[in-house]
């Protein structure tokens, strides 16, 4: 096995072990929904903590965290797009849509306007075996979400609001993409992310966050646990893992295994005894790792 082949196997290592924590969030986040933990609250302080955990990281390491006046305004670009823009607009997708179903598969089109972003932006050449492999990917994710499911009576509105989320994931990686060429150290980049995207929350934090606050409810280890699990594990670790995925891997590269979330939610719903997943599914689940490796096909570490 060759130098460059090993370090793409470790690239894509990387990537797969955020993608299952990621799925896991949806878990963990609906687990904080079910309590009736308002959005609100619990994604300010997953983003507080998360940003503060990063910042004593590279203090102990001694990790420097000067940025450059001319990268300030992309640092806030990178928070707007991600945490801000996204988190709110995927979780309320979902509300208006009334089907997690077909919002998963509007979330999994993130590969395809990448695509556009990463070629248009960066200049990242996509061979048409790339092109075959992102629909590829996406129509087994179709197979794997299954039939459509109930919808809510602001369907359209909530389609719209997930789309938005879309562009605010590519926004995120494209920002993500430049920050990293200047050389900065992921877990600069995503405590600044953090930091910042926290500030853009406080207005809702402080209004309909706390608008019904329960200190038996919202203090107690039930509340806590998820919000420690997604602030350490899918915040602070998998989002300084995914800068360097998409360093290496590029904006349309990396972005392909997003669309792998809702498939790695599946397999930890499988774990965990909350699902089963039906031939059709298993069958999707298939076709979607193929075009993932069709997707990736040739392309090499930058």
């Amino acid at each position: 096995m060759s130098k460059d082949t090993l370090k793409l196997v470790h690239v894509y290592i990387i990537a797969i072990f955020s993608i299952m924590f990621w799925g896991m969030s949806y878990i963990w986040a609906n687990q904080l929904l079910e309590l009736g933990i308002p959005v609100e609250f619990f994604i300010p302080i997953r983003c507080l903590f998360a940003g503060l955990i990063l910042l004593a990281v590279n203090l102990i390491m001694k990790i420097p965290i000067k940025i450059h006046r001319e990268d300030g305004v992309m640092l806030f670009l990178l928070a707007m797009c991600e945490p801000f823009i996204y988190f709110f607009c995927e979780t309320y997708g979902i509300k208006l849509t009334g089907s997690p179903t077909l919002s998963a598969l509007i979330i999994a089109s993130t590969p395809i306007v990448a695509a556009l972003a990463g070629r248009i932006f960066f200049k990242e050449k996509m061979s048409l075996i790339n092109i075959i492999g992102i629909f590829i990917c996406v129509g087994g994710l179709t197979m794997v979400s299954g039939g459509k499911g109930d919808v809510g009576t602001y369907f359209i509105f909530g389609i719209v609001v997930l789309l938005i989320a879309v562009f605010a994931e590519v926004g995120h990686a494209s920002c993500t993409k430049a920050l990293s060429d200047r050389n900065y150290p992921p877990t600069v980049i995503v405590m600044y992310q953090f930091l910042i995207g926290t500030a853009y929350f406080v207005p809702l934090f402080l209004t309909r966050g706390v608008e019904n606050f329960d200190a038996s409810l919202y203090l107690s280890w039930d509340c806590f646990r998820p919000i420690l699990f997604l602030s350490v594990l899918c915040s602070s670790l998998c989002f300084s893992l995914w800068v360097y995925a998409i360093k290496r891997l590029g904006v349309s590269g990396s972005s392909v295994f997003l669309a792998m979330i809702p498939v790695a939610t599946a397999i930890w719903g499988i774990i965990l005894g909350d699902e089963k997943l039906k031939l059709l599914q298993w069958l999707g689940l298939a076709v979607s790792i193929g075009g993932l490796l069709l997707a990736q096909k040739k392309n090499q570490p930058q």
